[in-house]
C-alpha cells in the first residue's frame, strides 16, 4: 500500500503540467500520483500523462475520462486511490521539495501510531503573477504545532482564515466513508472538499511548512473577479448545498462546539463572497439572486440566518440602498485578500 495518492485533475494542461509533475516524482514509491485527464482536447495533456506513467510504472498512473470539471476529476482520484492519505494538487500549482520530504516523514511515522491521523494541515504559498513577495497562509497562531489534537485544542480562527483545499491531506477512508461526491461541470467544489469530511474528522496534526505553491494570475482562472462573476450560479450551487449540509449535519456537529462554529464561519464567508459578487456585478437579476440566497438560508435554518444576518459579515451584505451596496465594498476587499481574485 502506498503512503500517500496525488491526485493531479488536467484539463488542456499542456503548458504547465511538467512543473507540477516533476515536483511530486521526488517522494519515490512511497507516493502514488493519479494524472486524471479530464477529456482534455486541444493540446498534448494525455500524451505528457502516458509518458510520465510509462516512464514511472510504480509511481504514476493515469485516468482518461469525459470531460466532467474539477469536482469529477477529484472524484475519479478519490475513487483510484490506493494510498493512505490523499492530496488534490491542481496541475498548475506545485510541492516544495523540502517541505514535501518532511510531509512524507511525518506521515510514516503517524501512520504507524496508535491514534488514525484523519487530517494533516501544511502552509501554502501564494505563487501570485508580477508581485515579489509571496503571500505564505499559516496556522501557527490557530493550531498546535507538531503534535497530534483535536477540534477542542484549536483555538479562534480569524475571519477568513481557514483551511482550504491546498493546506490538507486527509486519510483517504475518511473521504471515502463520508460519501464526498464533488458535482461535475461545477466550479468552486473545493470549497466541499474542506467542508463535507470536517464532521468526520478527529484527529488532525499541523505541520509548519511552506508545502504547496498556488500559482495565481491567469486572466482565464476560476479566481478571477470577472470569471467568478460569470459563473455566479455555480457559487451559489456550492453555496446552498454547503447551506444543507450544515443544517442536515447540524445534530452531529454540534456535539462538538468548536467544530460546529469552525463550520458555521466558514460558510459565512462563503456566502459573503456570494453576496459581494452578486452585488460587484450591478445587475437587477443577481441583486434578485442575492435576496434569494439569502431567502434560501432563513428557510433552510432560521436561528443560523439570524446569526449570519446579524453578524458584521452578513450585516455589510444586507445593508439597504446603494449606501448599503457600497459600503459592502469593504467586505469585498476581504474577500479579495482571502481568495486572491482579481
Amino acid at each position: 500500500m502506498k503512503l500517500l495518492s496525488i491526485a493531479i485533475p488536467c484539463y488542456n494542461s499542456e503548458a504547465y503540467m511538467r512543473k507540477c509533475i516533476e515536483s511530486l516524482l521526488v517522494g519515490g514509491e512511497d507516493v502514488e500520483l493519479i494524472i486524471v485527464d479530464d477529456g482534455s482536447d486541444r493540446d498534448r495533456t494525455p500524451e505528457i500523462a502516458d509518458e510520465y506513467a510509462s516512464r514511472y510504472p510504480g509511481i504514476v498512473r493515469v485516468i482518461h475520462k469525459e470531460n466532467g470539471g474539477h469536482g469529477s476529476a477529484v472524484n475519479a482520484g478519490i475513487e483510484a486511490a490506493t494510498g493512505i492519505y490523499f492530496k488534490v494538487v491542481d496541475s498548475d500549482d506545485w510541492l516544495k521539495e523540502d517541505a514535501y520530504q518532511k510531509v512524507l516523514a511525518t506521515l510514516r511515522e503517524l501512520a504507524g501510531g496508535g491514534s488514525a491521523l484523519d487530517m494533516l494541515i501544511c502552509n501554502y504559498v501564494y505563487e501570485k503573477e508580477g508581485e515579489r513577495r509571496k503571500k505564505v497562509i499559516h496556522y501557527r497562531h490557530t493550531l498546535p504545532v507538531d503534535t497530534m489534537f483535536t477540534w477542542d485544542d484549536c483555538h479562534h480562527f480569524m475571519k477568513g482564515h481557514y483551511i482550504l483545499m491546498h493546506s490538507v491531506i486527509f486519510r483517504t477512508r475518511i473521504l471515502k466513508e463520508c460519501g464526498l461526491k464533488l458535482p461535475e461541470h461545477t466550479f468552486y467544489v473545493d470549497n466541499l472538499y474542506v467542508f463535507e469530511p470536517l464532521p468526520y474528522v478527529k484527529n488532525m496534526y499541523y505541520l509548519d511548512v511552506n508545502l504547496y505553491r498556488y500559482y495565481i494570475g491567469r486572466e482565464d482562472q476560476s479566481v478571477h473577479e470577472d470569471v467568478m462573476i460569470a459563473r455566479i450560479d455555480q457559487q451559489l450551487r456550492v453555496n446552498k448545498r454547503m447551506i444543507d449540509y450544515l443544517v442536515e449535519k447540524k445534530p452531529e456537529i454540534m456535539r462538538n462546539k468548536r467544530k460546529y462554529q469552525y463550520m458555521r464561519n466558514y460558510l459565512e464567508i462563503i456566502t459573503t463572497v456570494s453576496s459581494v459578487l452578486l452585488i460587484r456585478s450591478g445587475t437587477e437579476e443577481n441583486l434578485a439572486k442575492k435576496k434569494e440566497l439569502w431567502q434560501y438560508l432563513k428557510d433552510r435554518d432560521r436561528r443560523l440566518f439570524i446569526w449570519m444576518r446579524n453578524g458584521i459579515m452578513g450585516g455589510t451584505m444586507n445593508l439597504p440602498g446603494r449606501g448599503g451596496r457600497e459600503i459592502s465594498v469593504s467586505a469585498y476587499k476581504l474577500c479579495q485578500k482571502i481568495f486572491k481574485f482579481n
